[in-house]
């Protein structure tokens, strides 16, 4: 065995090494999903939450129906979309008036979806919603 041949071999092992971790890597980076099951879009008339449960100025993140439900101002409900429009990271967090994605820090208005800091190309989409008594319901 020489040394070219010993090189050329630890560099093959070294790049099927290096494969093997990266691609996982970037596919984790690009991929559309959560790591979990799949959200199912809840069916017309489906309660989601109570009303008494989403602060007003603020919101509650639904992950198994892939919904975040805000109330922007007293009695205005709204629900939007859970996965950032940027690569399909989860959104985490309400904070400060804003849908906060923590992959590569989007931010979007709890009162129409709408993007407040980028690199989101464009709104969460709306899911309309009904109060019905105390719940929160899909229309």
């Amino acid at each position: 065995m020489t040394d070219e041949t010993t090189f050329s071999r630890r560099s093959v092992l070294g790049g099927t090494a290096a494969l093997g971790v990266g691609v996982p890597l970037l596919a984790a980076c690009g991929s559309e999903d959560s790591g979990g099951a799949e959200a199912k879009a809840p069916t017309s008339g489906t309660v989601l939450t109570t009303t008494s449960e989403v602060p007003v100025g603020g919101g509650v993140i639904l992950a198994k129906e892939g919904l975040v439900v805000t109330q922007p101002e007293q009695g205005t409900f709204k629900a939007f979309s859970s996965k950032c429009t940027h690569q399909g990271c989860e959104v985490t967090k309400v904070t400060d008036g804003s849908i906060d994605c923590p992959c590569h820090g989007s931010k979007f208005s709890i009162s129409d979806g709408s993007v407040q800091a980028g690199p989101a190309p464009s709104a969460l989409p709306e899911t309309k919603v009904t109060v019905d008594g105390q719940d929160v319901t899909t229309a």
